[in-house]
């Protein structure tokens, strides 16, 4: 009995500090999630003035009738003939522990461009991602590792654009037709969901608009310089937009399945502590009972024998 409460104590202990482990990630994660929603919820202001930025340009791109890239872009939207290449980036993460998220994105990945007509070079943002990514047969060109703070989401975003053309660049790579496409989970309610967004090229219909947007002042703006160097500008400073929320976005799913993960992981903790209890106290409380028992007979036997009655 002694080695049996002793394996169960060892037990209970490695359970308890276990526990301790699982309530600080579950703390870690939840701060974290606050953190990225945080940062998604300031990046509005900025997305709201580029988006100005780039409803000024695209009037007066529109305005001079020339062969600007706003247009450029309209057109390769509704052309009939297959993107040259696809560019599809997908979110995932480097760590464990997350339930489901990297396998979520990556079959939503998977169908969706199982749908486009050109065959799409596959970047992926996280280790864990990438092993998905291979197990389904796709070998990602390019491999990024996760932002581990909002400060980092920035390098990230950076490192990316270096190998996204800007529309209207001529630099190789630059071909008409080129699509980029971002897969990710974005927060849903208690949890998350995987969407895409389609980035390159513009979409015809956002574009104009953002064109008919009329400026929340009465005072007019005005380009300087040349409009489709600036429209192109503000095209970049879009990608860096979206890539910074599908990034954040992604941070704050990751975190929240885990801690839904270290929920559970909590809860059956609990659960096996309580049984891991209630057999120490049976094993023990058995233990007294025998020891009990055994002075009582002993008691029994010293005493002094009754001489029988005459």
């Amino acid at each position: 009995m002694a080695n049996t409460t002793t394996a169960l104590r060892r037990q209970i202990g490695s359970a308890r500090d276990l526990k301790a482990v699982v309530r600080t990630m579950k703390a870690s994660a939840a701060s974290a999630i606050g953190q990225y929603e945080n940062s998604v919820a300031a990046l509005g202001d900025y997305a709201r003035t580029v988006e100005l930025g780039l409803s000024v340009c695209l009037r007066s791109v529109h305005a001079q009738g020339g062969q600007a890239l706003a247009q450029n872009q309209t057109h390769q939207t509704h052309q009939t003939h297959s993107p040259t290449v696809v560019h599809a980036i997908v979110f995932g993460s480097d760590q464990g522990l997350v339930g489901r998220f990297n396998e979520a994105v990556v079959e939503h990945a998977m169908a969706q461009l199982g749908q486009q007509p050109a065959k799409a070079q596959v970047w992926a943002v996280g280790e864990r991602v990438q092993a998905r990514l291979h197990d389904e047969g796709l070998s990602p060109a390019f491999t990024f590792p996760v932002p581990g703070s909002v400060e980092l989401i920035t390098r990230l975003v950076g490192q990316i654009l270096l190998k996204v053309p800007t529309p209207g660049q001529e630099n190789e790579g630059a071909a008409p037709g080129e699509t980029l496409v971002l897969f990710y989970n974005r927060p849903s309610g208690a949890g998350y969901e995987p969407v895409s967004q389609r980035l390159l090229p513009l979409d015809g219909q956002w574009q104009a608009g953002l064109a008919a947007q009329p400026w929340p002042t009465a005072q007019q703006p005005e380009v300087l310089g040349t409009s489709p160097q600036v429209l192109r500008a503000f095209v970049r400073e879009h990608l860096f937009v979206s890539l910074f929320r599908a990034s954040a976005e992604s941070l704050a799913s990751e975190n929240a399945s885990r801690l839904a993960a270290m929920q559970r992981a909590d809860r059956n903790i609990g659960e096996l502590l309580t049984e891991l209890g209630a057999r120490f106290h049976r094993i023990r409380q058995s233990g007294i009972d025998e020891e009990l028992f055994d002075v009582v007979a002993g008691f029994d036997a010293m005493g002094p024998t009754t001489p029988p009655s005459a």
